[in-house]
């Protein structure tokens, strides 16, 4: 798959955004470390998104994108120096894969250069030339792109445009290599392009470049150039993929879902290219009207997702060695880690005694050489007697500060093939010899500390595993050490039917973070009729959905789900209203009153408002509900728990009795009781292994069981027959 857009590629893009020349930046973001999104503002048409992925592509797209909360320091810094900056032009630095946008700011004149080759980088720069701000601070031979610093360019190459048959000529008369490999360096075509002309021309790749016509490759490599004053967008398909009609059919239906389309293309599409190639002949194509809607449609749904994988990324459970790692996990690496330390002890050692050993069974040699660069450098002095060392075979490097040389020592036929030895000039060959012994010796006090270790973590190990199995067998959950909680875990939440999100507050301060943060579009909020009770949220288009890469942690009995923030079936139902209600009213003071029964309205999200009457007071965690609302009377005060695993963490989730019992097969029923939350929370701790912190927070109050399985009591892997 193509890892990155080359010259080629690039050249395309500037020819597309060149025509927006005059629009403004309206806003920067940053939804991933990797990408850096500017919303642009042109005069005479809609806004879109330039969307720069660092290292790989660049390209425009109109998808809906969610963004942090929280702008990252680069973006507030590119929303300080571009904001309303008008962008006056578009620039290809040569051929390079540099691109260069030009903006006209309230500071004057602002570049963006993006670096796409090698990690790739985003460079922020003034008028003068000075660095305001890197993506990333790196260094190369040459140059330094740091803060303050003069930016410059990677060393130009050619550009093919500049390239006659005169000069492709010159270059082939110059090189050692064969055709391909100098038009890719040379010629700065790189390889995909090198053998596209090496096709077209119909002349062997593999021809050295003394054999070659020169006029056919000119003729070849015009043609590929020109075909970039025409170029649209092709979108190449993998060849391994074997499409029916109807899978053709799938893409070209303008009434398919586009989420079905977005996944079709993200695994089948291997590249998307602005012209077509020699190599592209069989294979399936699918035009676009230009480049950057070719790109959008192979990886746009990808990096829309962008946020969401920051979020889980930020759990620091994404794969063993990085994040998630069981204690079994973690003593088989640091075993594995000791066991190659203490095999590199021992050859550390072997060779510091057969260094020893060679220089006493060649001791009249060593003891001739040393004696013999003694006098020289008494003599001569060190600068010439490194001169005449670089002549003698026996004599790799001399180090002056410290009267050392570094010799190579006879092999079996006396040749100088054998170690490598660092001979002091001021020792005699015993003490040269006794230095690698002493070596050795002390190597093997490291030694046995290593032994010692491994040993320990052998117990170790072996303890674990008696735990894991004890653990899997009682159905605990191994315990996730997270840097941050997902971000609804601030709140009360769950899961409706379709999978939308619904979240609470559990205090005033978190009332206003819910309405504030949480409410929007065609979004419902739901309030218990009565006081005390949360604001909640009932999101349209954020929730959840079945991950299909199941973790590896996470046990088979428990279902798996991602958050995303675009569910797809955004329709919020009468059905989807009467559950969310059903669990406003057990998050209120319903459930401590011990009522069976309550009521709940829900409103559009305009008609909640923080504004009262002239004269009146709104509290903290208060709204002003206007207009028509939706009741929902007579609601049982009963919740369900079960337990889920939400982006590969294992979490309790409360939901309505039906909903928990369809996806979890280890469950509790609940209703008000006597049982205190604490107690409760202890118990469902010592079966899971969730955490009580987590546990407190699901519980609404003192409860009483009605039914349960694998909650409260010992996980047993299926239900008896009885059961």
């Amino acid at each position: 798959m193509k890892a990155n857009m080359s010259g080629f590629d690039l050249r395309a893009i500037v020819g597309e955004l060149s025509q927006f020349a005059g629009a403004y930046v309206k806003k920067s973001y940053m939804p991933h470390y990797e990408q850096i999104v500017l919303r642009i503002n042109p005069k005479e048409s809609n806004q879109f998104d330039l969307v720069i992925v660092r290292g790989s592509r660049v390209y425009t797209s109109n998808r809906d994108r969610p963004m942090p909360m929280t702008p990252p320091p680069f973006a507030m810094v590119l929303r300080k120096y571009l904001k309303n900056a008008r962008m006056t032009a578009v620039r290809q630095l040569g051929f390079d894969r540099v691109l260069a946008l030009d903006f006209d700011t309230k500071f004057g004149q602002m570049h963006l250069y993006v670096e796409v080759f090698r990690e790739g980088n985003v460079i922020l720069v003034d008028h003068e030339g000075i660095i305001i701000q890197p993506l990333t601070h790196a260094k190369y031979s040459g140059r330094v792109l740091k803060k303050g610093a003069q930016y410059q360019p990677p060393p130009a190459a050619s550009d093919p445009h500049g390239l006659d048959q005169a000069a492709l000529g010159d270059i082939f008369a110059k090189s050692d290599r064969d055709l391909v490999a100098t038009l890719g360096g040379k010629a700065n075509l790189g390889s995909t392009h090198a053998n596209a002309v090496c096709e077209l021309a119909g002349i062997d790749p593999n021809t050295p470049t003394t054999e070659v016509d020169v006029a056919k490759i000119d003729n070849a490599l015009q043609t590929l150039l020109d075909g970039l004053n025409h170029a649209k967008g092709y979108l190449i398909l993998k060849p391994d993929k074997e499409q029916s009609d109807e899978d053709l059919q799938l893409l070209s239906d303008e009434q398919i879902d586009d989420a079905k389309r977005d996944k079709f293309l993200e695994q089948y599409a291997s590249e998307a290219s602005p012209t077509l190639l020699p190599a592209h002949e069989n294979k399936v194509i699918m035009e676009f009207p230009s480049m950057c809607s070719a790109v959008d449609a192979w990886r746009g749904a990808h990096d829309a997702g962008a946020l969401a994988r920051r979020e889980a990324e930020k759990l620091d459970i994404a794969s063993p060695g990085r994040g998630f790692s069981t204690e079994v996990e973690k003593l088989e690496r640091r075993k594995a880690q000791q066991e190659k330390a203490l095999s590199e002890f021992t050859k550390k050692i072997d060779k510091q005694q057969m260094i020893g050993h060679t220089i006493q069974n060649n001791w009249s040699h060593v003891e001739s050489l040393l004696s013999q660069i003694k006098a020289a450098v008494e003599n001569n002095g060190w600068k010439e007697t490194q001169k005449m060392a670089k002549q003698i075979p026996w004599i790799v490097s001399m180090n002056a500060a410290e009267r050392t040389f570094i010799s190579v020592l006879p092999d079996e036929n006396n040749e100088p093939k054998g170690p490598q030895a660092k001979l002091r000039l001021d020792d005699t060959v015993h003490q040269n010899a006794q230095h690698f012994f002493t070596t050795a010796t002390k190597q093997k006090a490291k030694t046995k500390g290593a032994v010692d270790a491994l040993e320990e973590t052998n117990i170790q190990l072996k303890r674990a595993l008696k735990k894991e199995v004890k653990a899997k067998e009682s159905g605990r959950l191994s315990k996730l050490k997270r840097s941050k909680r997902l971000w609804f875990e601030n709140h009360r939440w769950s899961m409706t039917s379709g999978g939308h999100l619904l979240v609470g507050g559990k205090d005033a301060k978190g009332n206003d973070a819910v309405v504030k943060k949480h409410l929007s579009g065609s979004d419902m909020y739901l309030h218990a009729d009565i006081h005390g009770a949360p604001s909640c949220s009932l999101r349209a288009s954020q929730g959840f959905v079945v991950d299909e890469n199941r973790p590896s942690h996470i046990p088979e009995d428990i279902p798996t789900f991602k958050l995303v923030d675009k569910l797809g079936d955004e329709r919020i139902t009468d059905e989807k209203l009467i559950e969310a209600a059903t669990l406003a009213l057990c998050w209120s003071r319903a459930w401590a009153s011990g009522g069976g029964h309550g009521t709940v309205f829900a409103v559009k999200p305009a008609q909640v408002s923080k504004t009262a009457q002239t004269g009146e007071f709104v509290g903290k965690g208060a709204f002003i509900v206007r207009g028509q609302r939706q009741w929902f009377r007579d609601l049982d005060v009963k919740i369900g728990i079960g337990i889920v695993a939400i982006n590969g963490v294992p979490l309790l989730m409360s939901g309505t009795p039906e909903l928990i019992l369809s996806i979890c097969s280890r469950y509790a029923i609940l209703t008000p009781g006597i049982s205190k939350k604490d107690r409760l929370a202890n118990r469902i701790y010592k079966n899971t292994g969730i955490s009580t912190d987590e546990i407190l927070a699901v519980l609404p109050g003192p409860c009483d069981i009605i039914e349960e399985f694998g909650i409260f009591s010992p996980f047993k892997a299926e239900k008896s027959e009885e059961e």
